[in-house]
């Protein structure tokens, strides 16, 4: 699409890794989800948001060019995720075709990385489903 550079893109894919380890070694915790749809329900969802004049507003030209660009944004989203999934920095993989499924399966992978009062003694179940969260690697060969 044009946002950068070659040199801009390798200098960038370099460092990500290199910041995300400051940030550790500083005592941040970062967690990175990926929302992952496939292709077939981003089309459902770009031909929702058409038809309705209070959704038309969430729909750009950019969406519209990374339906036709789909094939080559996956190469460079998998390219993204092999260089900066770390073990102290992992991609998180959330199945998303289920919108409401995705978010509560997210949150819940938040609150399972933290410590906080009154929640062991919770009956609420914290631990994300392992079919709908899971970490690039495991991912990687269902992929949307």
């Amino acid at each position: 699409m044009g946002f950068c550079n070659e040199r801009q893109y390798q200098q960038f894919m370099r460092q990500v890794s290199e910041f995300e380890h400051m940030l550790f070694e500083d005592g941040v915790h970062v967690i990175k989800l990926w929302f992952s749809i496939d292709k077939e329900e981003q089309q459902k969802r770009f031909a929702s948001r058409k038809g309705n004049p209070l959704k038309r507003w969430k729909l750009s030209p950019v969406d519209e060019k990374g339906q036709e660009l789909w094939e080559k944004y996956t190469y460079y989203k998998e390219q993204m995720f092999s260089r900066t999934h770390t073990s102290f920095s992992p991609w998180m993989i959330i199945k998303s075709n289920s919108k409401q499924t995705a978010r509560l399966e997210a949150i819940r992978h938040v609150l399972s990385q933290f410590e906080y009062d009154g929640k062991k003694e919770s009956n609420v179940r914290i631990l994300p489903d392992p079919n709908i969260v899971m970490r690039f690697h495991r991912s990687i060969y269902s992929l949307d």
